[in-house]
């Protein structure tokens, strides 16, 4: 894990988020974005090291795998189709898949996988390597059928479920009758203005180069690996090494840090009521709004921390005034989170797994001097 460097009591908030910046992503290493949005005004906004090792360096058109900050995306789209009139948050996942018979499937509602609160279990059993990197939303979904029990009454706990954000994906096709894809391109990704957001295809030649931490040489490379062997050699995920490609709704959206910001503002239409906004204003402050507690759950251990809820694909820390979601898979860490009451977003994408986000996160709060509820 890298070591976060000191931030000093001195200098002026961009000069010392240049330092964290900076000591998270030396030169001509892996690298990521750091920006900060407060008001309309872009506080500060860098772009260090590389997509690929001995390549082009990163830029604000540089896309990174969101991974699970994707879930926000579904969340919204599926938000739509309640505005809609074709989705009902308190019907049951059986009144849209009514191939789920068994009787469990009545009592779990689209709230609660939208919240991670279902009790649905991730119970896929073993799956091959070459199953888990190619698999599709198919494979992902395939064992609910065989569900035949919960961990715990639906909504009364939080366990976090990537199959639920596939099957809200699923959903959001069958009430559109849209391919996924689809339906986000023309009705989240181009109303927000969201030029470089996608879904992976093989041949997306734009995308930054995942890289997981820098491990000492072992003398035993892995059967049939071409990752690089030596000292602090980086492993390199590609197309057909992680899992990142698989499922869309869950975790495979690529975007960059422009996207991000218009996603930012879009966000704020909404709130403010503008009637052309991608989502009405009380939709989206139900997807602020504590759904469940995740603050001590025994079933997850994703975010679990005090002073921790979850609403409709976002967490939230009622206290600190913030609205949030990480994302992970192979090499790729992501940060994106609000502040309402100082009209602030913080965004951070990485090509490399080696810094702790929260204690980035926390980090940045104090240099931008915020205290208890987000100011």
């Amino acid at each position: 894990m890298a070591v976060l460097p000191v931030l000093v009591c001195c200098g002026s908030p961009a000069t010392r988020l240049e330092r964290l910046g900076g000591g998270l992503f030396p030169p001509e290493e892996p690298g990521g974005a750091v920006l900060v949005l407060q008001g309309e005004d872009i506080l500060f906004e860098r772009y260090y090291g590389v997509a690929s090792l001995g390549g082009a360096p990163v830029t604000a058109d540089t896309r990174f795998n969101l991974a699970s900050v994707s879930k926000q995306f579904t969340a919204v789209a599926v938000l739509q189709l309640v505005a809609a009139g074709q989705v009902d948050l308190d019907a049951s996942v059986q009144t849209y898949f009514p191939e789920y018979t068994h009787p469990l499937w009545k009592e779990v509602r689209i709230r609660h996988l939208l919240s991670h609160s279902s009790g649905i279990p991730d119970a896929r059993g073993y799956l091959t390597r070459e199953q888990k990197i190619y698999g599709d939303e198919d494979l992902a979904l395939d064992y609910l059928a065989r569900v035949d029990s919960l961990h715990f009454p639906p909504g009364t706990a939080y366990e976090y479920l990537n199959p639920g954000y596939v099957l809200l994906g699923r959903l959001v096709e069958r009430i559109s009758g849209e391919p996924f894809p689809a339906y986000m391109q023309e009705h989240v990704f181009d109303p927000a203005g969201m030029g470089g957001a996608a879904y992976f295809e093989p041949g997306l030649t734009d995308a930054a180069h995942a890289y997981e931490y820098p491990r000492e040489a072992s003398g035993s490379e892995e059967s049939g690996s071409d990752r690089p062997a030596g000292k602090h050699a980086w492993y390199e995920y590609d197309y057909g090494e992680e899992t990142f490609f698989a499922t869309r709704p869950d975790g495979g959206l690529y975007a960059t840090a422009k996207d991000m910001v218009q996603w930012e503002k879009a966000l704020r239409k909404c709130l403010s009521g503008a009637p052309d906004a991608i989502l009405p204003a009380g939709l989206l402050e139900e997807a602020f709004r504590p759904q469940i507690l995740v603050s001590g759950s025994p079933w997850s251990d994703y975010q679990n921390r005090p002073g921790t809820c979850y609403g409709f694909g976002w967490f939230l820390e009622p206290e600190k005034g913030c609205i949030y979601h990480t994302g992970d898979n192979g090499g790729f860490k992501i940060l994106a989170a609000r502040y309402p009451a100082s009209d602030t977003f913080l965004l951070i994408l990485a090509a490399r797994a080696d810094w702790d986000r929260y204690a980035v996160k926390t980090r940045v709060e104090k240099v931008l001097g915020f205290s208890e509820g987000g100011r």
